[in-house]
């Protein structure tokens, strides 16, 4: 079964050229995940988190919601600004005055919740979400993130119990349907996912997201060419008699670009998460599956910016920071990319591929920051052994790292070190002139 992402789909760790390394021992270092071995040209590692699936957002504007009080309104455009920004902080500030100014603006609610679920509070977020479906009880958009949290924090029974209980209540609700889907397949019900996102359709036979939900379960399910039939009907159509569902969906087009990627089609997938990422900043992992495919050529300066953006969308997602620790890394910013990658292994310790990263960085930098070379040799030594530990003895099938040439390489460098430090100091050379 195929993994889909935390927050948005998978994050990639860039495991491109050592081309801001010295050292002739940094040219053809091979990449966990690439098969040919790296050369400074780059290489790259897919590497997917769990299954979060559809991806809430704040996606409405101020303007549409006019029976908000005007001071709250005030305050939700603003929340709104920073949002689209990235400005998490305040966004949460200004949702968060709005429900105070407002205790009915059920918007300002579920965009605090959606702000919150970014930052890392669940609890804060579901809260906001009850708050939200409190005060509007019709309001699906709300229960529907509630429900997804409870989901992608490990509460799937409870996301399906509370959405059932929905589905009940509002039995002609596509969206309710389309979103008991959702949950239905990351429990790996995928006969249920793909009947109640049916039954959706015969709902409302345009609704574009439980076409989705469909591609989405498919591919989970490695039914790829039922994946790209199902995209197909939203981003494409079939012709003048069935027109394109949505040609602009974020998700739609993220997801056909993964399809893409994994069949070699760089040039199509590089298209569609460019323009998922346009149409939606908040959808990290489109970001950084291009500033993936920009380290991979060798361009991490492009990549930079990609990575930074990411990180402040999702600014608790261990991936995107070991992506951005690695950006750095081949930008030499040494300081910056040890922040980055201990960040991820803060956040998430079996993040094996973060040591890697590391050990490359020690090993091939000329000089680390406040560490001896000796120092140096020996972190990158234990970090190597670290990831091959956690690896495990035999790598994934078509999966090459060079691990044990890394190893070897940097026990050579410590034990050159430790030689040099123990050989004896020259003698000094020629006499002493004797005072006459």
């Amino acid at each position: 079964m195929r993994k889909l992402p935390t927050i948005a789909f998978g994050l990639v760790l860039a495991g491109a050229a050592l081309a801001a390394c010295g050292g002739d021992d940094s040219k053809n270092v091979k990449y966990p995940g690439h098969e040919d071995g790296g050369t400074t040209e780059g290489t790259s590692e897919v590497t997917t988190g769990g299954d979060a699936g559809a991806v809430v957002g704040v996606t409405e504007g101020p303007a549409q919601h006019a029976d908000m009080a005007s001071d709250a309104k005030g305050s939700y455009d603003k929340g709104f600004q920073a949002w689209v920004s990235g400005d998490l902080q305040t966004a949460k500030t200004a949702f968060r005055e709005a429900t105070t100014q407002d205790p009915k603006a059920a918007a300002a609610y579920y965009s605090l919740g959606c702000v919150l679920e970014r930052l890392g509070d669940n609890a804060g977020a579901q809260q906001a979400f009850r708050q939200a479906f409190g005060v509007k009880s019709d309001y699906e958009i709300a229960m529907g993130a509630y429900a997804l949290n409870l989901a992608h924090t490990g509460h799937q029974g409870e996301a399906d119990t509370f959405l059932t209980d929905k589905h009940h209540k509002f039995p002609d609700s596509a969206r309710i349907e389309t979103y008991l889907a959702e949950v239905k397949s990351l429990e790996k019900d995928s006969s249920g996912a793909q009947q109640l996102a049916q039954d959706a359709l015969r709902i409302d036979p345009n609704y574009k997201d439980a076409m989705v939900v469909i591609a989405r379960d498919h591919y989970r399910n490695g039914r790829t060419e039922l994946a790209k039939y199902a995209l197909q009907a939203v981003l494409e159509g079939f012709g003048q008699a069935s027109p394109a569902r949505d040609p602009g969906n974020a998700e739609a087009l993220l997801l056909r670009g993964l399809i893409e990627r994994e069949a070699g089609q760089r040039i199509a997938a590089l298209k569609d998460f460019d323009a998922a990422r346009t149409k939606r900043p908040d959808l990290v992992e489109a970001t950084v599956q291009v500033a993936a495919m920009k380290l991979e050529a060798g361009n991490a300066q492009e990549a930079q910016p990609l990575l930074e953006s990411a990180v402040k969308y999702a600014p608790q997602n261990a991936l995107a920071h070991m992506n951005l620790g690695d950006c750095y890394r081949l930008l030499s910013r040494w300081a910056d990319a040890k922040k980055e990658l201990d960040t991820a292994l803060s956040f998430d310790s079996t993040l094996a591929s973060a040591h890697y990263a590391l050990g490359l960085m020690y090993r091939f930098a000329p000089s680390f920051p406040g560490m001896s070379a000796k120092d140096q040799a020996a972190a990158a030594l234990r970090e190597f052994k670290t990831y091959l530990q956690m690896r495990g003895p035999k790598a994934a099938p078509g999966v090459s790292d060079d691990i044990d040439d890394l190893i070897a390489g940097a026990q050579d460098k410590v034990n050159e070190l430790n030689m040099a430090a123990a050989a004896p100091a020259p003698a000094a050379t020629g006499s002493a002139k004797k005072k006459p």
